[in-house]
């Protein structure tokens, strides 16, 4: 199918999708769950060609965020089914009022109608995206990047099977084929086809999809996230944030690309955290860009003034030493993209100036940015994190990926 047919379909799915009850709509995502585990082998193997085509294009760092095996395939599966056991966002009544003259008047929730995102070489996203918008009541229209292709559609034809199964229409989830930046154009200037647009992945495709969009975008932002080590911080702790929020997966967006440490324990924390990060990893140790102050504590490469503004989705991160807590709050004003920001201390009052001034979407007490996740939030999965204000922000679950309308019950009033 072409594009332009691929939008037809999902508008003529829109009509169905949005009167489905609670249980024909959990009943549908169970049976995709169940289908991505039937079709297991078949997933892998069109994963493994993917695997193939790319590993001489990207990264190796990048290749893991391709890479599917079996238990990356249950989790997608249990991810689905997280979903279907979520409430039903839609019908829920948001508020309601009786005017002086009589009029009953309700706010709604209501699906969107089709979503179509935007998105690279992440298969996952594919199951995450096709339930949250099943369970929405909305169609759903996916253009993956050409790395992963092979894997989405595979995805795409069992979770097509278990629509069929629950007598939903398969055209509820369509997989554009074309993955040149035509289709990508195609469907931002899909007025009249697709109701919200949500693009997923690199600086460069968030940015021109905001910039180019004719229909409404959520702009789902890159993640410069910090964390700031306090000098009233639990430096064992806060070795242990760092670790985690650095190492254990650094190709995703939630993961830490500057650790700010004040002056008052760099000398007791940058050689500790240097032994976790570098000296103790004999696997992907990581690579330290240290400012000035910290470069006269511990050795390291020297670190570019766009070492402060790069998102490096590596084994790299920013060491900057500050004087103070208002030094920490005004370098993450300026360099943070607005994802995930985090102090470590054991100051209350440290910890509300920071939680009052910086103005991310999330922003973390004592704990790791690895927790901005849709899973993590509770949400059974995610379509991306928003980093904008308007409508949604953080995790995009089954609330934000619904509209609400007006409701007015009479009795023959008129104006």
């Amino acid at each position: 199918m072409t594009t332009q047919e691929i939008l037809k379909s999902a508008k003529e799915a829109k009509k169905m999708m949005c009167n489905i009850s609670s249980e024909k709509k959990n009943n549908a995502l169970y049976r995709m769950a169940d289908a991505l585990i039937e079709h297991k082998q078949d997933i892998l193997d069109a994963n493994n060609e993917d695997m193939e085509y790319a590993r001489d294009v990207v990264s190796e760092i990048m290749l893991d965020r391709l890479a599917l095996s079996s238990e990356r395939i249950d989790s997608m599966a249990d991810g689905i089914r997280q979903v279907a056991s979520l409430p039903d966002p839609v019908g829920k009544i948001i508020d309601s009022f009786v005017r002086p003259n009589g009029l009953k008047i309700s706010k709604v929730t209501s699906p969107m109608g089709v979503i179509a995102i935007i998105y690279e070489s992440r298969p996952n996203v594919t199951s995450d995206a096709a339930a949250l918008s099943i369970k929405a009541g909305s169609a759903c229209i996916l253009r993956g990047g050409k790395e992963a292709h092979k894997s989405a559609q595979a995805i795409v034809d069992a979770m097509k099977q278990g629509l069929l199964r629950a007598g939903l229409p398969e055209n509820a989830i369509e997989l554009v084929q074309d993955t040149t930046h035509t289709s990508a154009d195609e469907l931002m200037r899909a007025r009249g086809y697709v109701d919200l647009l949500i693009p997923r992945g690199g600086k460069n495709l968030i940015r021109h999809c905001v910039d180019n969009a004719i229909v409404p975008v959520i702009e789902t932002g890159t993640g410069i996230c910090h964390i700031y080590v306090d000098k009233a911080a639990d430096q064992d702790m806060a070795l242990n944030i760092v670790e985690n929020a650095k190492c254990s997966r650094p190709s995703v967006c939630n993961a830490a690309e500057v650790c700010l440490v004040h002056k008052d324990i760099a000398h007791e924390f940058l050689p500790a955290l240097k032994e976790r990060l570098v000296t103790n990893r004999y696997e992907n140790p990581i690579e330290l860009r240290l400012d000035e102050k910290a470069l006269e504590i511990i050795e390291g490469e020297a670190a570019s003034p766009m070492d402060f503004d790069t998102e490096f989705l590596d084994y790299i991160m920013g060491i900057k030493v500050v004087d103070s807590l208002e030094e920490a709050i005004q370098h993450i004003r300026e360099h943070s993209t607005g994802h995930s920001d985090a102090i470590i201390t054991k100051d209350h009052e440290a910890s509300a100036k920071f939680l009052a001034q910086v103005d991310s979407a999330a922003v973390y007490v004592n704990a790791s940015t690895r927790f901005t996740d849709g899973g993590e939030f509770g949400l059974g999965c995610e379509m991306g994190i928003s980093t904008q204000k308007l409508h949604a922000r953080g995790p995009l679950g089954l609330d934000e990926l619904c509209c609400f309308k007006y409701v007015i019950e009479g009795d023959g009033q008129i104006r």
